[in-house]
């Protein structure tokens, strides 16, 4: 058994290194057909290390960028071959592919980069720390109340963009020595200033409800995932009503560490579409689309775990509902939205249609949304998390000519990069 287990994960590792192979020749291929990027025009950066698997943290970035671009223009540094190659493939802002460190030295040497925005905790950020002279700020992918949003890595970077008041409370309950009057500023949430968008169905009178799942997690403590434990039985019972639409968008992720999770989504797939064989008017949308948005506000109600989407849904300010974890061992702050969210649990599952009529009636469960809306993300009204985005970037920029005009004026020089010592493992 174990050579099988061996040969096959080699015979893996070798399609993932054909896979990586090809997508270089591809990213290569587009970019040459591309005209060169100017010199010294950029002024930001974001720092992407990851592949295609985890483009949903950056994708949800692209529209915010690109109205920032209409003042400051912005590149991505990609890192690797598939997230480049999906990233041109989208409407996402210009790409710098840099896959070594010696490419993202000639790239950087090039232009005059003088913010660095980072949407996650990859190890591989820590080669872009060594350029000094520019702020590293960590915008995040999303805003939720899980552990990921309360790390000491958050010190790692000069500033770090927020949503609201919760965020950074929850920073001043767990991070030690950290001034976050200095190095925080609130923005709000301007993703969702980009909600919307054109609808897979027609409009009618059902029920629509979005069921976005995380996945299983990778530990104990981020067991968050429902697909086994509350999604089967929701979405049938929502299919069997007749009168709810069912839009289900399953993390992309949804089965990469237990083949159970995985099943249990291709099941449900398999249940929307029957449905829409028999009923073609009930039009359930199965969504693994790039776009996010018209999802959040589409729904009449929302069902998702404990991630990023509760907060998503959150800052569109219509009614969620929030499912609690079967596994006693998953971690859960339960300080902010989640002390006082409306909670599926898994035995109410198959009583999803008695739920979502609650939540939308309950006047008591509309005041206590609009508290955390607000609470969380401040000022959602429209417009107002762009211009916020679009301030704190002002701020960065009049502090990064304040430290540049003082050390010009003591006559400091640009501080040497010597390629010939770069390290492809450690970027020092």
């Amino acid at each position: 058994m174990g050579l099988v287990s061996d040969a096959r994960k080699a015979g893996a590792l070798l399609r993932k290194a054909a896979a990586s192979r090809s997508a270089v020749r591809s990213v290569r291929r587009t970019l040459a057909q591309r005209p060169p990027h100017p010199a010294h025009h950029y002024r930001i950066a974001v720092y992407f290390a990851d592949g295609a698997v985890n483009m949903y943290q950056i994708r949800q970035w692209y529209k915010p960028l690109a109205d920032l671009a209409r003042r400051w223009p912005v590149v991505v540094l990609s890192r690797s071959a598939t997230g480049a190659q999906a990233m041109l493939a989208e409407d996402a802002p210009p790409i710098a592919f840099v896959p070594t460190v010696r490419d993202l030295e000639h790239f950087v040497s090039e232009q005059d980069i003088r913010v660095v925005f980072y949407v996650n905790q990859n190890t591989r950020n820590f080669q872009m720390f060594r350029y000094g002279r520019r702020w590293h700020v960590f915008i995040n992918h999303g805003e939720s109340d899980k552990m990921y949003m309360t790390t000491n890595q958050f010190k790692a970077y000069d500033y770090a963009l927020i949503a609201g008041r919760a965020a950074r409370e929850r920073l001043a309950r767990v991070l030690w020595d950290y001034d976050l009057d200095a190095r925080t500023m609130q923005i709000g949430r301007p993703q969702a200033d980009h909600y919307g968008g054109a609808l897979p169905y027609d409009r009618d009178d059902r029920t629509v409800v979005l069921y976005a799942p995380t996945w299983e997690g990778d530990r104990p403590s981020a067991h968050y995932g429902s697909i086994r434990t509350h999604g089967e039985a929701m979405v049938a019972a929502l299919l069997a009503t007749g009168r709810h639409r069912v839009i289900y968008r399953p993390h992309p992720r949804s089965g990469v560490v237990d083949a159970a999770y995985g099943a249990a989504n291709r099941r449900i797939i398999q249940a929307l579409a029957a449905a829409n064989a028999e009923d073609p008017r009930a039009q359930h949308v199965y969504d693994d689309g790039a776009d996010l948005g018209w999802q959040l506000v589409a729904a009449d109600v929302a069902v998702v775990d404990i991630s990023a989407m509760v907060y998503d849904r959150l800052a569109a300010g219509k009614p969620l509902l929030v499912t609690r974890p079967v596994d006693e061992r998953a971690s859960v702050d339960t300080h902010g939205y989640l002390s006082d969210c409306e909670w599926l649990d898994a035995d109410d599952a198959g009583r999803i249609a008695r739920e979502v009529d609650r939540v939308r009636a309950d006047p008591a469960a509309t005041t206590r949304l609009a508290a955390w809306v607000s609470h969380y993300f401040g000022d959602t009204s429209p417009g107002a998390p762009t211009a916020a985005f679009q301030d704190a970037v002002e701020e960065l920029m009049d502090a990064w000519d304040q430290w540049h005009e003082r050390a010009e004026a003591r006559g400091e020089p640009e501080p040497p990069e010597d390629e010939a010592d770069l390290d492809e493992t450690t970027g020092i």
